[in-house]
């Protein structure tokens, strides 16, 4: 036969001990000591989040339409370039700021100071420079993304460390609470390290994707207005290449050309439906207008040259 013997009670009532967690004293939280908490990672991340508000200020000022073109430079641009005015042109873009100007001031700088290249090359330094003040405003957002990057892993090292040192606590043997609560409250102040870098890390990459956009929409302004400028040299360098000119380059002893005609008149073979002359006649009233041709020749003769700016 099996005796059962009753258990013995233990009703000795072991005291908890209660653990706050860091920068929750008087049952607040208390951000200043939660920071602190965060332990040597929080002043990285805090000159972290400061470059990011420093840059986000710079984007905001910087990254406008008004840097890359204004309607102002490009009339101005166009009126000149019609003109021919290279020089004038030439002074005015460098007195002004915009991405635009830079790339006009450096491809008319080259054509001026080397008048025989062809327009392929002038169309190349264009170009260059174009790329050159693209790659400028691409680059300016790129520090943000940096730091979003960086942000979390120097969060997530400042929380390993402090891992690290809570066992290193418990390992020692030396401690009178729990070590559970101990090593909560350990992990507890490291994560605060790691949360604070996602914070700055996030920013950081919501504005880097605002300016990106940007950019794009900015870089397609400036070459969008670079292709007019483009343009309009090739225009004027198609003139520079007429005929005559480039026989007289090429040695030929060019003396002078019959202009045909004077005034628009019965053609024998076209009759009246083609005009030919440099003077418009109207052959209902006849009105005779000079055409631009006529003024273009009139300057010629007043000023015994023609002109050979590029």
């Amino acid at each position: 036969m099996v005796e059962s013997f009753p258990l013995p009670t233990d009703t000795t009532r072991i005291p908890a001990t209660v653990t706050k967690l860091p920068g929750t004293e008087g049952g607040q939280v208390n951000l200043w000591k939660l920071i602190l908490s965060g332990g040597w990672a929080m002043i990285i991340l805090a000159g972290m989040s400061i470059v990011t508000m420093m840059m986000v200020l710079m984007n905001l000022f910087t990254l406008r339409r008004s840097a890359i073109l204004t309607p102002h430079y490009m009339n101005t641009a166009d009126v000149l370039l019609k003109k021919r005015d290279y020089l004038g042109l030439l002074a005015i873009s460098s007195r002004h700021s915009e991405a635009v100007a830079r790339v006009v001031q450096r491809t008319l700088d080259f054509a001026t100071k080397n008048p025989s290249a062809s327009f392929e090359v002038i169309r190349e330094i264009a170009e260059s420079e174009g790329s050159g003040q693209a790659a400028t405003l691409q680059h300016r957002p790129t520090y943000l993304a940096d730091i979003g990057m960086l942000s979390p892993m120097v969060g997530l090292l400042g929380t390993v460390w402090g891992i690290i040192r809570s066992f290193g606590v418990l390992g020692s043997g030396q401690v009178a609470q729990s070590r559970d609560v101990l090593l909560a409250a350990g992990v507890s102040e490291a994560l605060v390290a790691t949360g604070t870098g996602l914070i700055v890390g996030i920013v950081a990459f919501f504005f880097y994707a605002v300016f990106r956009n940007k950019v794009q929409s900015l870089i397609s302004d400036l070459e969008t207005a670079s292709a007019h400028i483009v343009g309009l040299l090739a225009v004027n360098y198609a003139k520079k290449r007429e005929p005559s000119r480039a026989a007289i380059e090429e040695g030929v002893d060019l003396r002078g050309y019959y202009l045909w005609s004077f005034m628009d008149n019965f053609e024998w073979a076209w009759g009246y439906s083609q005009r030919f002359g440099i003077v418009h006649v109207d052959y209902d009233t006849l009105v005779r207008t000079p055409k631009e041709s006529a003024i273009w020749f009139r300057d010629v003769i007043k000023n015994n040259a023609v002109d050979t700016a590029p």
